[in-house]
């Protein structure tokens, strides 16, 4: 088989495969640089497992098998535990060509582990972080996954394969297990330390062990561990000494090539995320509508191109909602009512709701200075806090007793404020509450906002009370925003990343747990737009917003089916 023709005739598969999520694999080359390289991240695993498995390079008839291997390396092995340099182990059964998991080629065999090398572990010494402080210098401190310190000594001073003896690697292999030291170096109790007979037969058994999975050898979930028993139980497919350093020397040079190609896809994406990027400041550093049209123009033409993960498409998703509250999404009407009408009618309405009981009186809010505005807007809209748009009002601290998993009236908790939907969960106060706290009641389409943590990496956690939510009551740390104006473009603005940078600056940085204040709600500035443009403006987001769900939802498509496909050519290969 030529690999070389395998990975260059499928390079769009291997470069193009990703997940959702990223995972730690098996492997030699470089840690993953989390872009969910998938394909790449297959490509790896194919290698090594062709590799020990006799496909990667041919067989040459004329090597010495691997079964005169194993008896130079027991003949070893007797010697040194003869001479007290290593101690003797369990004897383990010889296995032979034919009693492990799939067939071998010519020459090859099977062997457990502790026949095959020679374990040194009772030459580790731990030092605690305080007794290394004291002795730092040149010299390389290992533990499970590799070095951790330099201190002023050392045990070893020849390679040796290091293995790592316990931790959450051993399961997820977020790096490789399995590794050559090199120098002058000290080993902790974290990673058996293994001799063999040549550092070529260290190197291949090293690149045995990354290439398979170690569950099997695993005691232990919450601290995983592979004591020297386990290891010892492994099962190695063994080649002559000479397919050995062919094999080794194939993957080094496969490998690179992956190291290449997943650099390449690396420096793509970081180049392609800037042209997004910059493409996007485009629009909405557009100074109109008239000049937004222009630029988008030229974006959509090239959407196919531009737009290829799902980050770029969030990406583009607030961008359109940025645009929108800046008044450059819609075109605007001069014959439109101006904002300044609606906020007076909005005053008028609050204060009748106010004087019929309807809603509670608030203190008067602060002046806008100019200083606080952060952006320019266009004709016909105006500035307003929220407070002054809105009635807020945050919720009352229920006793845990009260509440039951059925039956009653529904409580809206913390938890239900999700970032832009509403998350339903089964709390319940006593029907009589609702009379009891008529002060707290919550109706459908009332905007829920979280009060501690009040938003995450993706946005603020504010979303719209549901019709089964309607005249529900509202718990601490979470407030309800009633629109005195029915509409949906708060709650657009509430969601751009505009508002989100207002409480991240806040709070970033200074060790404080993000907690708002209900003035913190009431005196956020709002840009609005005149009733008709308003309705304009919610339309357009909502036509765009499933536009770019209809991309995200292609992309996904096409992602599966690259995942299927990089799945199958491996198992093809295999």
């Amino acid at each position: 088989m030529n690999v070389e023709n395998l990975i260059t005739d499928h390079i769009e598969t291997w470069t193009t495969a990703k997940v959702q999520k990223a995972s730690g694999g098996r492997g030699r080359g470089k840690k993953s640089n989390g872009q969910n390289q998938y394909g790449i991240k297959k490509l790896r695993e194919l290698i090594l497992e062709l590799a020990i498995r006799g496909k990667l390079v041919p067989q040459n008839p004329n090597d010495e098998p691997a079964s005169v291997l194993l008896e130079k390396i027991a003949d070893e092995k007797a010697r040194l535990i003869k001479e007290g340099k290593i101690k003797k182990q369990k004897p383990l059964p010889d296995m032979g060509k034919d009693n492990g998991p799939v067939g071998l080629s010519d020459g090859w065999t099977y062997a457990q582990f502790g026949n095959v090398v020679f374990n040194r572990d009772a030459e580790r010494v731990p030092l605690s972080v305080d007794t290394r402080k004291g002795i730092q210098g040149e010299y390389d401190y290992y533990g499970a996954s590799g070095v951790i310190d330099s201190i002023n000594d050392y045990l070893f001073e020849k390679p040796l394969l290091l293995i790592g003896e316990d931790g959450a690697n051993l399961i997820n292999r977020s790096t490789p297990i399995a590794f050559i030291a090199r120098g002058k170096y000290w080993v902790n109790n974290h990673a058996h330390v293994l001799d063999g007979l040549s550092e070529g037969l260290l190197l291949y058994v090293s690149l045995h062990i990354n290439a398979i999975s170690l569950v099997p050898y695993v005691t232990g979930t919450a601290q995983p561990k592979m004591n020297q028993a386990k290891m010892n139980s492994i099962i190695l497919a063994i080649p002559p000494l000479a397919e050995q350093h062919r094999i080794v020397a194939k993957v080094d040079e496969l490998m690179a090539l992956c190291d290449l190609l997943e650099q390449e896809q690396t420096d793509n994406s970081e180049t392609h995320q800037l042209l997004v990027k910059t493409l996007l400041d485009t629009l909405t550093n557009a100074q109109n509508h008239v000049d937004f049209i222009s630029t988008w123009k030229l974006i959509e033409q090239n959407f196919d191109l531009l737009f290829t993960t799902p980050e770029n498409i969030d990406e583009l998703k607030q961008t359109i909602l940025q645009l929108a509250v800046m008044g450059k999404l819609v075109p605007q009407d001069l014959n439109d009512e101006p904002a300044s009408v609606l906020l007076k009618k909005i005053a008028k309405e609050k204060a009748r709701l106010v004087k019929e009981g309807k809603i509670k009186k608030q203190k008067p809010l602060p002046e806008i200075s100019e200083d606080e505005k952060p952006f320019e807007l266009p004709n016909n809209w105006g500035w307003i806090r929220l407070g002054d748009y809105s009635y807020v009002f945050s919720g009352n601290s229920f006793k845990s007793g009260d509440f039951r998993e059925s039956g009653g009236i529904r409580v809206i908790k913390i938890t239900n404020a999700g970032v832009g939907t509403f998350i339903e969960s089964n709390d319940f106060l006593p029907d009589d509450f609702l009379l009891k706290y008529g002060s707290f009641i919550v109706k459908k389409n009332d905007l829920i906002l979280a009060l501690t943590r009040p938003y995450i990496s993706s946005g603020l956690k504010v979303s719209k009370c549901p019709e089964s939510y309607d005249e529900s009551l509202l718990n601490q740390r979470v407030a309800a925003i009633r629109m005195i104006i029915e509409g949906d473009y708060v709650f657009k603005y509430l969601q751009t990343e505009i508002v989100l940078n207002i409480y991240k600056k806040r709070f970033g940085g200074n060790g404080l747990q993000p907690n708002l204040k209900v003035s913190d709600v009431t005196n956020l500035l709002i840009p609005i737009p005149p009733k008709t443009e308003q309705n304009q403006i919610v339309a357009k987001v909502k036509e765009l917003m499933a536009f770019c769900d209809s991309l995200k939802e292609q992309l996904s498509d096409a992602r599966t089916t690259q995942v299927q496909l990089a799945d199958a050519i491996v198992g093809q290969a295999v």
